[in-house]
């Protein structure tokens, strides 16, 4: 079951994302065909804040804030050394997580109009999606091929 779901990211949406390319080898292929994102030319990555301001809010000051809030957080590395799922969804789950957390946290406490996930979800579960909208058999199928890839570390990179 494909899902052709690009049209789910609106004109002006914008998101803060840590790039991991080191993944790209393990998932770029699945998430050219099951991932809306990567099909919107999004690379592997594990979202901090999406969405975040609409891109007509983005100016001097915003990148300055943003700027001086990421230069505080020291780099680190992540380890993906096992896969995740949420209802249609699979993901690699990063390890360790807390950094990624506390990224959102602050930047959604600097930014409260633009809660994690829109506001849907209660808890902060930071993960790179390989496959969205997918019954369990595929997603039980990746996940088998995936498994033999794993695991890797990678610096992510904070765009």
């Amino acid at each position: 079951m494909s899902n052709d779901s690009t049209s789910r990211f609106q004109a002006g949406q914008t998101g803060l994302i840590v790039r991991i390319p080191n993944a790209e080898l393990a998932v770029r292929a699945w998430r050219e065909r099951f991932d809306p994102s990567a099909q919107a030319g999004v690379p592997a990555h594990v979202t901090v804040l999406c969405p975040f301001l609409d891109e007509s809010r983005i100016d001097a000051r915003v990148c300055s804030a943003l700027a001086d809030m990421l230069g505080s957080h020291r780099a680190f590395d992540l380890q993906f050394e096992s896969c995740g799922r949420f209802p249609g969804v699979l993901y690699l789950a990063p390890e360790p997580d807390t950094q990624l957390r506390r990224l959102t946290e602050v930047i959604a406490d600097r930014w409260p109009e633009a809660p994690p996930y829109g506001g849907q979800f209660a808890e902060i579960v930071p993960h790179l999606t390989v496959a969205d909208g997918q019954d369990d058999a595929l997603l039980d199928e990746i996940e088998g091929e995936l498994i033999s890839k794993l695991p890797f570390t990678s610096r992510g990179l904070i765009s």
